[in-house]
């Protein structure tokens, strides 16, 4: 436990205001002073205004919200008595220095997200609260315990948990020139595949969580949106549910992006109606051209011999693609990079995406390469998709890393670029400018990470 000067007495503060402050911090290479955009073309996050719409408001308060994604956070100047923090695993680093500051000036420090989620004991000791799992029912109540003078210092969602009926986002605590839009809403939480390298089954077990359609259509109405992004993990994970929200979306005449699996591709009724509601854009966990990869890692329902045809029927409806590839698995050889980069401009793949495969701690894949002796570093800033942090099976680390790095310079060559361009299913201007932001990304991410600071020769790296 950090050495720190105690918490304000709750007694102190009860003739005035709480004041509550949320904190969303970046890893290195999405602070807004180096990241990989510039702030234009970040969306706004739906954490913060989702934590601001729960506070109670019988509840005497002044919040203030704080996203590093686009700017400096007022550590040294903070006024507040408590401060909740929300972490993903490439964030806790960043996330557990700012709480030892905070606390050392005696502020009260909330730690809540997927990473003490997935280890909450990881986070236990730099907070004198974590919350486990969704916010909607224990933020309230933690709110409430430390006005009474008697927080826990851990606060464990029930599986049970409801987000539907609960009050809309509330985005005007974040500034919305700061976004490249603020229209941004979630319909579900969680899905039924248990992907080993996937949080979700981990961190989120059972069943989806679902709003009812009638409330992402009041908050899409109340926003005015004529476009709309959705941070769902998985659109279509119920396929009841997903006709029921595509059928109320639809007479809004929207335009609007999101997530799904490649199943969309095998059910027409599900796909017209998707395309229909007005669907413009998906990102998809493509994975791998390997079958054998895909099955290793419980995602064999993709099928790389549909991939093409699955872009084609995308493409037929007016659908643009972010197709998304890791690599790093165990039947990943080193001709997999450029294969897979060359596969991805011939099926017209609008947006291809590269990335290493992580094993995030809790999960499935976490656990099998531990045990295996496989785990090279748990510096969880590394865990962000860039670095390799355990040793492959059929590769070097060095191999893994360059690899990944050649794989995004063939997609986005100008050759490539062009060719995937001619068939787009994007409107020219959007397509145009995030193939750029790729290619800028793309020839420069030896300045985002360094390839040498992960080629581990030696024996697998003590635990931290």
């Amino acid at each position: 436990m950090t050495s720190r000067v105690a918490p304000s007495d709750p007694a102190a503060v009860r003739d005035r205001p709480l004041r509550i402050a949320l904190l969303s911090p970046k890893g290195p290479l999405y602070r807004h002073r180096g990241g990989i955009f510039g702030k234009g073309l970040r969306y706004m996050p739906l954490t913060l205004p989702t934590l601001a719409a729960l506070v109670p408001t019988d509840l005497p308060h002044e919040l203030a919200c704080y996203d590093e994604g686009i700017a400096d956070l007022p550590i040294d100047s903070l006024q507040a008595d408590l401060v909740g923090i929300t972490v993903i695993t490439g964030t806790a680093p960043r996330a557990y220095a700012i709480a030892a500051q905070l606390r050392r000036r005696g502020i009260a420090v909330v730690i809540g997200g997927p990473h003490p989620t997935l280890i909450p004991e990881d986070a236990q000791p730099h907070a004198d609260a974590v919350v486990v799992g969704y916010a909607e029912d224990e933020w309230p109540r933690l709110l409430r315990d430390f006005a009474a003078g008697r927080m826990r210092s851990r606060y464990t969602a029930a599986p049970d948990v409801v987000i539907g009926g609960r009050p809309l986002p509330d985005r005007s605590v974040l500034p919305r020139w700061k976004y490249l839009t603020a229209d941004v809403f979630e319909a579900t939480r969680g899905c039924h595949h248990a992907c080993s390298f996937c949080v979700v089954p981990a961190a989120w077990p059972g069943r989806q969580k679902q709003k009812p359609p009638a409330e992402i259509v009041a908050d899409i109405q109340r926003r005015r949106a004529r476009r709309a992004l959705f941070v769902d993990l998985n659109l279509i994970a119920d396929r009841a549910y997903a006709l029921s929200l595509f059928a109320a979306l639809k007479p809004l005449r929207i335009a609007w992006f999101g997530l799904s699996t490649t199943l969309l591709g095998d059910d027409e009724e599900l796909l017209d109606a998707c395309a229909g509601s007005g669907c413009r854009g998906l990102l998809m966990g493509l994975e791998s051209i390997d079958q054998a990869a895909l099955a290793g890692v419980r995602k064999g329902f993709n099928d790389p011999e549909r991939y093409a045809d699955l872009v084609a029927k995308l493409h037929a409806r007016h659908i643009a693609l972010q197709g998304c590839f890791v690599f790093g698995n165990d039947h990943d050889r080193p001709d997999i990079f450029l294969r897979t980069a060359r596969f991805a401009v011939e099926a017209g793949i609008d947006l291809p995406r590269f990335a290493i495969i992580t094993p995030f701690p809790g999960t499935s894949l976490y656990r099998r390469l531990d045990a295996e002796g496989r785990i090279l570093t748990r510096d969880w800033e590394r865990y962000d998709g860039q670095h390799a942090v355990f040793r492959p099976h059929g590769m070097s680390v060095d191999e893994l890393q360059r690899g990944t790095e050649a794989a995004w310079r063939h997609a986005y060559s100008w050759r490539s670029m062009a060719s995937r361009l001619r068939r787009t299913a994007a409107p020219w201007p959007v397509a145009i400018v995030t193939n750029l932001g790729y290619r800028f990304y793309a020839r420069r991410l030896h300045r985002f990470y360094t390839c040498d600071a992960m080629t581990f020769d030696g024996p697998a790296l003590a635990s931290a």
